[in-house]
């Protein structure tokens, strides 16, 4: 028997910067919600460990003690030695490109945690566990839309806020996010406004208008591809447009799933070595 989970992309609606620990973290605030579109895991019993890749970005996919699942099952296993000591079988459908600004190892990870636990019936306090592997984790345990400050593993989850026609568009590049943090100029810049009280999606994309995202100057400086996407996403109509994370997805919010669906397309032929998918933000 097996038990599969949703590893969705996580974007960054808005992300500030508002300063640097004395440890070199930078602190944070950040509005996420996270994509129905994403990878997949799948956890089986078997006779022994194993772990297979599989989909279009599975061959840029470390398969060693460096990947963010792997690690999810040691962790496990090192809190639950006994409980967790079964063999198991992870597959790992890989759907998002790599390094590329939408948490795709970190959401792995979190759906590992959770399909093992599960797996395992273990009675794990899994937001721990998931500091342990990476500070987004925890809010990829989460996978709903929230607020993240910190070094991102504080976390409020907002309540009623809707869901986003989305199109994420990446050129085919991947940014290392401490390159892009290094070419950061500020580290000390204001916080933003809450979020509206009233998350209609008009409300919401007023509000964004006002918010930033302050990786996005320094990582269009390293990859001036960037600076395509989000002009591809603008001329199919996005009613507003930004960078996650450190790059290089972009993402375009749109009216309608329709919208967002034919400028995935037109997008899809007019760049056919980039990735571009329609896709919605979850509730």
């Amino acid at each position: 028997m097996s038990s599969a989970e949703h590893a969705p992309a996580k974007i960054n609606l808005a992300l500030h910067v508002t300063g640097q620990r004395a440890d070199g973290f930078h602190l944070l605030e950040s509005l996420v919600v996270f994509t129905e579109f994403g990878d997949h895991i799948t956890v089986a019993a078997a006779e022994e460990d194993s772990f297979v890749v599989m989909g279009h970005f599975a061959a840029q996919v470390p398969l060693d003690g460096g990947n963010l699942v792997i690690r999810a099952r040691d962790v496990l296993r090192e809190a639950y030695p006994e409980d967790a000591a079964a063999p198991v079988a992870i597959t790992l459908e890989k759907n998002l490109p790599i390094a590329s600004g939408i948490g795709g190892g970190s959401s792995d990870a979190a759906a590992a945690l959770r399909a093992l636990a599960r797996h395992w019936n273990l009675d794990a306090d899994l937001s721990v566990l998931a500091l342990r592997l990476g500070a987004d984790v925890p809010m990829c345990l989460l996978a709903r839309p929230l607020l993240a400050r910190g070094i991102g593993e504080i976390v409020d989850p907002l309540a009623n806020y809707p869901s986003l026609p989305l199109v994420l568009v990446n050129p085919g590049i991947g940014v290392a996010t401490p390159d892009v943090f290094r070419a950061l100029e500020s580290r000390e810049n204001p916080s933003f406004s809450p979020p509206p009280a009233d998350p209609e999606p008009a409300h919401v994309i007023e509000w964004l208008r006002a918010t930033r995202n302050d990786l996005e100057t320094p990582a269009k400086a390293l990859a001036p591809a960037i600076t395509e996407a989000l002009d591809a996403l603008r001329s199919t109509g996005a009613a507003f447009v930004r960078m996650s994370g450190s790059g290089a997805t972009c993402f375009g919010v749109f009216e309608t799933t329709a919208a967002a669906a034919n400028a995935a397309n037109a997008i899809e032929q007019a760049k056919p070595g980039w990735f571009s998918v329609a896709t919605s933000s979850m509730r």
